[in-house]
């Protein structure tokens, strides 16, 4: 059964950094398309960032590119999103997500997500 379990998140002021980790179980992490989103009160849910390490590929959303990094280490089965230079806009719950095949990037597994807050 797969699960996805995410944390780091946090209160931090403006101008300041997170990282947030999402463990994966039971799930080829090394082959599969991975990625973060996240979801304002009111707003429709985002793309932040993927990556796709079995083709070399990571793509970033234009609000967070230059400022957060999307990573993950295969041997602990854990993708990681570090976020500097933090904005009040970026203030949302973070979800990590998984996908169901090796050849896309569908998402099919989702963990419960992680707050983030920043203040001005």
């Amino acid at each position: 059964q797969v699960r996805l379990v995410e944390s780091g998140g946090g209160s931090v002021q403006a101008g300041g950094s997170l990282r947030l980790s999402c463990v994966v179980f039971g799930y080829a992490v090394s082959r599969r398309c991975m990625g973060w989103f996240r979801q304002a009160p009111g707003k429709a849910r985002e793309g932040v960032a993927t990556i796709h390490t079995r083709v070399g590929v990571t793509n970033y959303a234009g609000s967070v590119k230059g400022r957060f990094t999307i990573s993950q280490d295969n041997a602990k089965a854990t993708l990681y999103l570090q976020m500097d230079s933090l904005k009040p806009e970026d203030t949302a719950m973070y979800y990590c997500a998984a996908a169901g095949s090796d050849y896309d990037c569908n998402f099919t597994y989702w963990g419960q997500g992680t707050q983030v807050t920043v203040s001005s």
